[in-house]
């Protein structure tokens, strides 16, 4: 498959340095989102740490000791997805290891959402509430489950979804790369199609859209090079107040 991907972060309007960090490689065909947490400058080390360690391990060959899987037995796309789990942990032990090399460092984490598409497939993986959509003929689908105290609430029915996005407290991580220490990372696999469209994001795009917002704002704006960049002023316009990064990865054939 060929594919054409954009990107765009900004502060937003609140923060002076911007924590987030992105990896785009369309020849390779991988992706990544992280969003860092932490004093004194630390969340920017933190992410900046986890996507270059997903692009060192996933554009490497292959380490032997990157998989519990039996090798003789595994199925292809179970294979890549150990490795994404594989490298995320690597990502979370780096960042431990700046970390205690340099105390001011100390409490430092990230979300990372990754999306790796090989021939006919996507493979994907995330830790944290940085989420990755999938976008085909006008319909939006949310292909992960944030990593919070907020979604473990709706989970088990104790809070409507509306009600979520009101909370205080609704960016509370249940695991994140780094602060956390060996993290389970959601993976996945699923066929892809021309003419898909892929968005990874920091939760400064979704605090003030929900996904049906997010869906009509996606088919109101036209599909080119500026959309991730559309998007992310979108979302300042609405009301974010958190560093905004948004990669766009179109699927052309």
């Amino acid at each position: 498959m060929r594919l054409d991907a954009h990107a765009s972060t900004d502060p937003g309007p609140v923060r002076d340095n911007n924590e987030d960090a992105l990896f785009v490689d369309a020849d390779a065909g991988l992706f990544a989102v992280a969003d860092g947490m932490g004093g004194h400058a630390s969340g920017e080390v933190a992410s900046q740490i986890a996507v270059d360690t997903i692009r060192d391990i996933l554009e490497s060959d292959g380490d032997p000791d990157e998989t519990r899987l039996e090798r003789a037995t595994a199925q292809p796309g179970e294979a890549v997805r150990e490795r994404i789990r594989y490298a995320m942990n690597q990502a979370s032990l780096r960042i431990r290891r700046a970390a205690q090399q340099n105390p001011v460092h100390a409490g430092m984490g990230t979300t990372l959402a990754v999306l790796l598409i090989d021939g006919p497939v996507a493979h994907y993986g995330h830790v944290g509430d940085s989420r990755i959509y999938h976008y085909r003929d006008g319909q939006l689908t949310r292909l992960t489950r944030d990593h919070t105290v907020v979604q473990q609430e709706v989970d088990a029915g104790r809070l409507t979804p509306e009600l979520a996005r009101l909370v205080p407290h609704k960016n509370i991580l249940t695991q994140s790369v780094g602060y956390h220490g060996p993290v389970e990372p959601d993976t996945a696999t699923r066929p892809i199609q021309p003419g898909d469209l892929f968005l990874l994001c920091s939760d400064g795009l979704t605090d003030p859209f929900d996904d049906a917002t997010l869906a009509d704002t996606l088919r109101r704006l036209p599909a080119d090079e500026d959309l991730a960049a559309e998007l992310v002023r979108h979302a300042i316009a609405a009301g974010s107040e958190d560093n905004v990064t948004v990669v766009i990865v179109r699927v052309l054939g």
